[in-house]
């Protein structure tokens, strides 16, 4: 667990996403939550040991299974953007691995059986302002990776957590994405706003400006060679050949190569077809 700032702590380690607990005197500020439950257990004994207040909160920062399949094995209020909500309501009330191929890393694992959603219990549209301590965290709508996306921000801290609007040293996840809208998110966190601000990104840690600026890079070019695509009458499929140029972008070990692989593959396709064919059947996003 590292501590970024006074009961501020972040955790890398487990198998899914970045998680982090802000340990104030009223209780607990939970992000996200790891997937497998051994995961789950281990993360809760070593929030234990934080002490604090008797309250807690867990905050979803998108709906991604890597991020929501533990949500229940936290055993406490969820909290997330009513666009978050919908999704759940578009989900069955029960999860169960059926050999899905998105490139997440909940495939990656064996054993994970049926699983109920632990949906958001308290919503909001624009933003939630939660004072349980003398400085206030801030859930702020910021569209892009996925419907329903938001930042966590504690701007006396100067520390913010992004979710998947960065990843690091891996492909982002595009199904869900409105790329002009992530486009113009990472360009606000990378003005003179969050100039300051330590900068956690949703999969990987702590994220230094410069590969910030990388994301954004990446996701202008996805932007240009699918609209580019698109122009030229191409096909949900053809978004296939874009793959091989957009995996230079990134130095993977060889055991992910063909997992990052198949979440560009499987990203690029669902993304043409819900911005580019007409009519077009809507997926969760």
């Amino acid at each position: 667990m590292q501590e970024l700032a006074h009961h501020v702590f972040i955790e890398t380690t487990y198998s899914g996403v970045t998680l982090a607990a802000i340990n104030w005197s009223h209780g607990l500020l939970l992000i996200d939550s790891p997937f497998r439950p051994e995961d789950a257990r281990a993360w809760r004994s070593a929030l234990l040991n934080l002490g604090g207040g008797v309250d807690r909160l867990l905050i979803n920062l998108d709906a991604h299974f890597d991020r929501t399949l533990g949500s229940r094995n936290m055993d406490c209020t969820v909290v997330g953007h009513e666009k978050m909500a919908a999704v759940f309501r578009n989900r069955p009330v029960t999860f169960k691995a059926q050999g899905t191929e998105t490139g997440a890393e909940w495939e990656l694992i064996n054993g994970l059986g049926s699983i109920r959603w632990a949906p958001p219990e308290i919503t909001f549209n624009d933003h939630l302002d939660i004072h349980w301590d003398d400085h206030p965290l801030i859930l702020q709508y910021s569209p892009g990776p996925a419907s329903g996306a938001i930042w966590a921000v504690l701007p006396d801290l100067k520390i913010v957590m992004v979710g998947d609007a960065v990843v690091l040293n891996q492909p982002p996840f595009l199904a869900g994405a409105d790329l002009p809208a992530w486009i113009a998110s990472l360009e606000q966190l990378l003005s003179l706003e969050y100039g300051e601000f330590q900068i956690v990104s949703g999969r990987g840690g702590l994220a230094a400006h410069s590969q910030v600026r990388a994301q954004l890079d990446f996701l202008q070019k996805v932007h240009q060679l699918v609209d580019g695509l698109a122009k030229a009458k191409g096909s949900p499929e053809d978004t296939a050949s874009l793959v091989p140029e957009l995996m230079k972008n990134f130095d993977a070990p060889a055991p992910r190569q063909g997992m990052y692989e198949q979440r560009l593959r499987y990203g690029l396709r669902q993304y043409f077809i819900r911005r580019y064919v007409p009519q077009a059947e809507i997926i969760e996003e």
